[in-house]
């Protein structure tokens, strides 16, 4: 995705069309007015509700679950990818109702951060996708090659390749004047803005949306096909799983990535015409508020979807939460009942299972 400041709704507001070769301005207020008044509110919201989700569940798997295998490496670093896309928002809210105030320099840090976060969180969600792949449908290979060494090293060279999609932000961000506001866009001072623009919008699309899909389809009609083979009550709850997967990935990601390439690609779709400027502009704003409550859907879909993961909340709760609130809460005193003890022991069938739930 690109930063919120990359389609500036200032810049937007005055962009010229030729009528019948009279140059005119595009005027549109109800952008500007969508972007000052809505999108801290929403930056806000996702801020504060992906923060709790995604520090509860990097706490429960440092402490509870630890790290005891490739798909905890990969959880932890989408964790983490969200976490560093939404430490940036209280700058971009602040950035849409007010002006840009913290300088060039933060304006490339943090442009960086915002996209590193995003690119990588893609690439986590593949790289999870992969795991459970391989640990249902070819679980002998799967015992050497799902390790926690070989989770760490495909973490590294996944972070450099995030960062390495992002520089070209870094380096093109800067502090600028746009229509008597200070704003932290994109400045093609020494390269074709229209070029840049499309290169833009075709890597965003291409990693946030088709490689993706294209992963999750082959991964995800194998594993289903694999599971249907297994004789155990838990294969319709993975199966459930998985389908929500895909259709929350796709239902948050899509129009973002549909609407800006439209608005890079107007004259191929006829969409060349002040009026659709206008709703595609305030499409992309409303699609790029969807695309970034996904951080906070992450932890429900990947983690607290999870039975293991559950029973690790509840113990998250009673040994640390329960304790606390208590000193404020009195009813919250009284000890929860000792689980009881299970000898039940999961059958192999269940034990590939435990990849997906």
């Amino acid at each position: 995705m690109d930063s919120p400041t990359d389609i500036p709704y200032e810049e937007m507001e005055t962009t010229p069309y030729d009528y019948d070769n009279i140059y005119t301005p595009c005027v549109n207020d109800k952008a500007r007015t969508f972007g000052s008044s809505f999108l801290p509110l929403l930056y806000s919201f996702v801020f504060i509700f992906g923060l709790v989700g995604n520090a509860l569940v990097a706490l429960i798997l440092m402490r509870y679950k630890k790290i005891k295998s490739m798909t905890d490496v990969y959880l932890l670093n989408l964790v983490l990818s969200d976490l560093l896309f939404i430490l940036s928002l209280p700058f971009w809210a602040y950035s849409a109702a007010e002006q840009w105030i913290f300088g060039t320099a933060m304006c490339k840090i943090l442009s960086g951060i915002y996209l590193a976060g995003f690119f990588s969180g893609s690439f986590f969600i593949i790289l999870l996708t992969a795991d459970r792949y391989l640990a249902i449908v070819h679980a002998v290979f799967a015992l050497k090659a799902r390790t926690v060494v070989y989770g760490i090293l495909t973490s590294v060279v996944t972070w450099g390749v995030a960062f390495c999609a992002s520089v070209p932000e870094i380096v093109f961000n800067t502090c600028k004047m746009q229509n008597s506001r200070l704003q932290c866009a994109a400045e093609y001072s020494f390269t074709d803005q229209t070029k840049w623009n499309k290169f833009n919008t075709l890597k965003t699309n291409l990693i946030g949306l088709i490689l993706p899909i294209i992963v999750m389809t082959f991964c995800y009609t194998t594993i289903i096909m694999n599971l249907l083979k297994c004789r155990t009550l838990k294969r319709h709850k993975a199966i459930r799983l998985i389908f929500i997967i895909m259709v929350v990935y796709f239902i948050f990601w899509a129009p973002y990535n549909i609407a800006i390439f439209l608005i890079t690609f107007p004259d191929f779709f006829s969409l060349n015409t002040c009026d659709s400027f206008n709703k595609l502009t305030i499409a992309v704003g409303v699609s790029e508020a969807i695309a970034m409550s996904h951080c906070c859907v992450n932890p429900i879909i990947y983690a607290f979807a999870g039975e293991k993961f559950r029973k690790y909340i509840c113990s998250c709760y009673r040994k640390d939460i329960a304790p606390r609130l208590s000193k404020y809460i009195p009813v919250l005193h009284s000890e929860a009942p000792e689980r009881t003890n299970s000898t039940y022991t999961p059958s192999t069938g269940e034990h590939e299972l435990s990849a997906v739930l």
